[in-house]
């Protein structure tokens, strides 16, 4: 299978709100609990760049499959060499390896975008993530207990961390 990974354009926004929308109800990957608008992404869109917070699109053969992004963290100078990776894809793209692939190409990509630390944040529930993210050598860097509540269930944020 041939996996692609493109730089996202404006244009591109729709595709991937729509991704990340597609998510919600499911409430394993966002804390959102309602779907977002295209508009309400614009700001989020614009703060990524093709040297060093990219946010990609991932096709596999020729067919959209989802995103994959570098989110600062923090917001200070001094974590500008941490990010956070985001990894959306398409329900029926899912449980295929795909995820796998898009994790290697992040770590692959890091060094040139001046990333050495890699975090990934995943509710404590999200167990195909959890073992994706330790299978490519994430350790568990913080445990938040409770600190999201959807539906009325308390979730933990896990997050896991890298050096590259």
């Amino acid at each position: 299978m041939n996996t692609e990974f493109i730089f996202a354009k404006e244009e591109d926004l729709p595709l991937i709100v729509a991704t990340y929308n597609e998510t919600v109800a499911g409430r394993m990957v966002t804390a959102d609990t309602e779907p977002v608008s295209v508009e309400e992404k614009k700001e989020w869109f614009h703060k990524h760049n093709e040297a060093d917070r990219p946010l990609w699109i991932v096709k596999q053969n020729g067919v959209y499959a989802g995103w994959m992004s570098f989110n600062s963290f923090y917001g200070r100078p001094a974590y500008s060499g941490t990010v956070e990776v985001s990894i959306y894809l398409e329900n029926k793209f899912r449980g295929a390896g795909l995820g796998a692939k898009c994790l290697s190409y992040a770590i692959e990509k890091a060094p040139q975008c001046k990333v050495h630390t890699i975090l990934g944040f995943i509710f404590g529930h999200n167990e195909v993530s959890l073992r994706l993210f330790k299978k490519f050598g994430f350790a568990e860097w913080a445990n938040l207990p409770a600190v999201a509540i959807m539906d009325g269930i308390n979730r933990d944020l896990i997050i896991l961390g890298k050096k590259v």
